[in-house]
């Protein structure tokens, strides 16, 4: 783990993700303490961060009439809708305060503008604005990728399969992830890894 051509990519550990969060995933706390020691025997460590305007147009509350999880169209393409999350400089968007924040080489925040959401570490939801993270691994010489964090079906995803279409050799560690599931997306995201050739680490999936 300690390759310098390799990189450890944490997606989006942040409060209102975990219990007690605006848009808690099941079971987020539990993988903090392994991450952490994941990011001590690391040689590059980044770590991403949604960074939200209060007025994000992601949020159900910034359309009238519809709900969290409801999903519409976009001018980029099909859009979820979300509870107010991470908004910038509050609590929620802290990350967890047990997290090695302090070993990290790179934070990427994601989502600061307010008509596009990004789940990608390395662009928003229009596929084509990068968030500049290829380039800093490319100039680290940086070829291997293994991706953990949150949300395995939404940001985990758009992270690993844009790394892949990058030309980089993708892990993705469901040990060290946890899933929303909303209509079967955990399952439907697993198989598009793996579909991509990412590697998908345990082999067999049990749980989110």
């Amino acid at each position: 783990m300690s390759d310098t051509h390799h990189a450890l990519i944490v997606i989006d550990l942040q409060n209102d993700f975990c219990p007690g969060g605006s848009l808690a995933v099941q079971g987020a706390h539990q993988i903090v303490d392994s991450i952490n020691q994941r990011i001590l025997k690391s040689n590059c460590i980044i770590l991403t961060q949604d960074w939200h305007p209060a007025d994000h147009s992601s949020f159900a509350s910034q359309h009238a009439q519809h709900d969290p999880f409801q999903i519409i169209e976009m001018p980029y393409g099909s859009q979820v809708l979300w509870s107010d999350h991470c908004v910038m400089g509050t609590h929620g968007a802290a990350f967890h305060n047990e997290l090695l924040v302090d070993h990290a080489d790179l934070i990427i925040r994601k989502g600061f503008r307010r008509h596009i959401d990004s789940y990608s570490a390395f662009f928003e939801n229009d596929r084509t604005t990068p968030t500049g993270l290829e380039g800093y691994l490319h100039t680290r010489k940086i070829e291997h990728l293994t991706i953990v964090g949150l949300a395995t079906d939404f940001c985990v995803q758009y992270s690993a399969l844009d790394a892949k279409k990058l030309g980089f050799n993708v892990t993705v560690d469901l040990n060290l992830c946890r899933g929303i599931d909303i209509n079967n997306s955990l399952n439907e995201a697993i198989t598009a890894m793996r579909s991509s050739g990412v590697i998908v680490n345990p082999a067999t999936h049990i749980g989110s």
